[in-house]
């Protein structure tokens, strides 16, 4: 045994031992014949040298790889004394994290620092920063270590998946058999009700606004919907798919033995101190087995003021004029999801005094109003929107909100209600204001009706906001400002704009959301237009000649500010 000439490598019969493998024996972890030893086994099984070294356990762990941080130059962290301050779910899935064994530990602006089990191995790192854009800083940990802890929050869930994992081949006899909703097969199936606990609760966590279960040929996927997109947070195995069904099936009170037709139920989860969450959980059977998506309803710290809905200063003051009226009816529209029922609640809780009687029926409620007398429909009793839109006139009503107008009973009995004395407040599903008015005499309600009773419809989009501390400037070539909107001069000096970028706070660049909208008085001469049925084209340009401004010009606004971004205006608004 000869060491060689080079200060930076030693010679054992006839290995030539450099870098790590010559550091651990200046550093007497291992001797130079085990050194040796460890080097050539680690190339037969095409491991790295301190991969061997760990796995032979013949030298000191943590010297090992301080002697690796000290060789490669990368910072080691004990991972067992640190605190995640960032949830790896919401960066990459939880197929990442299992198949390259990196972690996300932390976020500083654009540049995320990894957990990585090996300095040798960049593997991991390339393939975190194809898939997400961020740079990364490597922080070298115990391998056995990162794995206990990727493993403890892989999914994005909890350790649950390796008890389901390891009961995923057992029966299901909670969906084979054709046992009564009421009984509760799945009671015993301890590890599916904690998982699906875990599932809800994470989901509250997290203010999802909803859950999708999703199975598919080769793989069972659950996501997450934060701040209106959709996140994969988990994939359970496929086996485990319909006993997962099963036990939200019966939380929800459906039929879990029924798999060939939709169904919708509710739960209702009490937490600490009283608080109270809804879950409406909606079931559709697909090609392989049944989809489950569950809304998220969590009222608390909901603000209801109006000054929170993001409304421009001349859109406040029309929507705050309009429901100060005491009669006519008020429209909010939009899809799914954005954010309609905060409209509207955030006015009745304005209005919501002991002077005044107020009424509503929603599907579902979603969120309690005190003072306010609020009612659930019930198809199945005959207790439809309508329906209760009849009672409720014989309650001695000031105020009436309709959760929507779906049909022409409703919209029929919503429009004599406002000519009549009340203020009648409700939605409809239109992509702007104008088309609100061509749906309504599309469903049959006569031009007349329309131009008397409706006061002002209120359009509406959510967009995320860009996160306050850590949005960053961000520069558009003119054509696609041009495009976007912005003014046609060609002279985009003044205009400053922001985008995500991504930090502790908030993880991608946007927290929370907020809302664009369109307000559209109707006026004397929209009224006009309706009676003489004058088309949607007609109303536009007389809303527009009024100054009212589409919903992309006040997403414009928005962006002018620095609110929120230019691709989210564009993802949710039409030009």
């Amino acid at each position: 045994m000869e060491p060689s000439s080079s200060p930076f490598s030693i010679t054992v019969q006839g290995t030539t031992l450099s870098g790590l493998s010559r550091r651990v024996v200046e550093a007497n972890l291992l001797s130079r014949e085990q050194a040796r030893e460890t080097f050539e086994a680690a190339q037969k099984s095409q491991h790295s040298f301190l991969r061997e070294a760990l796995d032979q356990g013949s030298a000191d762990r943590t010297g090992l790889l301080r002697c690796a941080s000290e060789e490669s130059g990368m910072p080691l962290l004990d991972l067992k004394a640190f605190d995640l301050n960032c949830r790896p779910q919401e960066i990459v899935d939880a197929k990442f994290l299992e198949n390259h064994g990196v972690l996300p530990l932390f976020q500083r602006g654009s540049k995320v620092f990894l957990a990585v089990p090996d300095p040798s191995d960049v593997s991991g790192l390339d393939a975190f920063t194809f898939q997400t854009g961020f740079g990364v800083e490597a922080i070298l940990v115990d391998p056995r270590l990162l794995d206990q802890v990727i493993r403890d929050i892989v999914s994005g869930i909890s350790s649950e998946l390796a008890d389901l994992s390891e009961d995923s081949d057992m029966e299901d006899m909670a969906t084979k058999t054709a046992a009564p909703a009421h009984v509760d097969t799945a009671e015993v199936d301890t590890p599916v009700v904690r998982f699906v606990n875990k599932i809800l609760m994470d989901a509250i966590r997290q203010k999802a606004s909803d859950i999708h279960i999703e199975p598919y040929e080769e793989k069972l996927r659950i996501r997450y919907r934060l701040d209106g997109v959709l996140h994969e947070i988990a994939n359970p195995p496929l086996s485990l798919a319909a006993r997962i069904t099963a036990r939200v099936k019966i939380l929800s009170h459906l039929d879990i033995a029924e798999r060939r037709i939709p169904q919708d139920g509710r739960i209702k989860l009490t937490l600490s101190k009283g608080h109270e969450i809804d879950f409406r959980v909606s079931t559709l059977p697909t090609q392989f087995g049944e989809k489950v998506v569950i809304r998220v309803l969590d009222s608390s710290g909901a603000d209801l003021s109006l000054s929170a809905l993001g409304l421009e200063p001349d859109q406040f003051k029309a929507y705050e004029d309009a429901i100060h009226r005491p009669h006519g009816m008020i429209l909010v529209t939009g899809p799914t999801g954005s954010g309609k029922t905060v409209s509207l609640y955030s006015a009745l809780n304005t209005l919501n005094s002991p002077e005044v009687n107020i009424s509503s029926v929603e599907d579902p409620i979603e969120i309690n109003l005190p003072g306010i007398n609020q009612v659930n429909i019930n198809e199945k009793a005959n207790l439809s929107f309508a329906a209760a839109l009849r009672a409720f006139l014989r309650q001695d009503p000031d105020i009436v909100m309709v959760g929507e107008v779906r049909d022409l009973e409703t919209a029929d009995i919503a429009v004599k209600a406002s000519q009549t004395g009340h203020l009648v407040l409700s939605t409809l599903h239109t992509n702007d204001a104008p088309s609100t008015i061509v749906r309504l005499l599309n469903m049959g309600v006569a031009p007349f009706n329309v131009a008397a009773s409706v006061h002002l419809i209120l359009a509406q989009r959510l967009v995320r906001k860009l996160c306050s501390v850590c949005r960053k400037p961000v520069e558009y070539p003119e054509d696609v400002l041009t495009s976007a909107g912005f003014s046609q001069s060609g002279d985009f000096s003044d205009l400053k704009l922001y985008g995500p970028e991504g930090c502790d706070e908030c993880t991608r660049g946007y927290k929370g959301r907020t809302g664009v909208f369109q307000v559209m008085p109707v006026t004397e001469a929209i009224a006009e237009l309706i009676v003489q049925n004058a088309g949607q084209e007609a109303i536009e340009k007389q809303a527009l000649a009024e100054g009212v401004m589409t919903m992309r010009q006040a997403g414009l606004v928005k962006v002018r500010a620095g609110i929120t971004s230019l691709e989210e205006i564009l993802r949710v608004t039409d030009n």
